[in-house]
Order: C-alpha cells, then structure tokens, then sequence
C-alpha cells in the first residue's frame, strides 16, 4: 500500500512539473509595440472620406513591412468618457525601431497629408503589450 502511495505521489508531481514546465514556456515574454490612435473627425467630414481615409490606413499595413498587425473600429464605450474620439486604430510593431521606421516611412507621411485636414483632433499612445 505504502508502496502504490508512493507512486502515486511520484506521478501526481511529474504531472505537476510537466504542467509547470508547459506553463513556464507559455509565459515567454512576447513583447509587442502597440500604436494606438484615436480620431476626432470634423464635424462637417462625410462619411464617405472618413471610409476613404479609413482604407487608406488599412493599406499601410501591406505598405509598410514593420506593421506586424492593424485593427480598427469604433467607440462603443457606454460611458461617455472618450471626449469626441470615435475613430480607433491599433498597430503593432515588434520593436521602437519598426514603429520609428513607420513614422517616418513615405506611405505613412502621404497618409498623414490626407487625414490632417479633416481631423479636429487626434489622441496617440504607444505601449509594450505584457501578457
């Protein structure tokens, strides 16, 4: 008996270990460069240039070779705090080199002459995403 709980024990720690083994490599540290931007269009902007600005950002990301992911969408927030910014977008780069390499990179300068003028205002924050 003494020897079945023994070996019990021995399995239920090797699974243990197996378990923390598997848990310790799923926490790798991936880090990733997040861009977040918000827009405030004008008031008088059109639909229809905010969906032709809104393409051309989206075509960035096969554009600039640094852009490792792009989301878009729009405030849903119930709260009623994002202060007129409705228009969100999300980039992600693997590293300030990427993202610097963006910011100066032709494509996104053509992209910033056409959005400039139909924006009342714009809200910006780069982070490194830790899961």
């Amino acid at each position: 008996m003494k020897t079945a709980s023994r070996l019990l024990g021995l399995v239920v720690l090797s699974v243990f270990c197996a378990t923390m083994n598997t848990n310790a490599e799923d926490k790798k540290e991936v880090k990733k460069l997040r861009h977040f931007v918000c827009f405030k269009y004008k008031s008088d902007v059109s639909k229809e240039k905010i969906f032709e600005v809104e393409a051309a950002f989206v075509k960035l990301e096969k554009k600039i070779k640094d852009i490792k992911g792009f989301e878009k969408g729009q405030n849903n927030s119930p709260e009623g705090l994002n202060k007129g910014f409705k228009h969100c977008y999300l980039i992600t780069f693997d590293s300030e080199k990427g993202r610097d390499n963006y910011l100066v990179h032709p494509e996104h300068k053509k992209f910033v002459e056409l959005v400039g003028p139909v924006l009342e205002d714009v809200f910006v924050v780069d982070y490194w995403a830790i899961k």
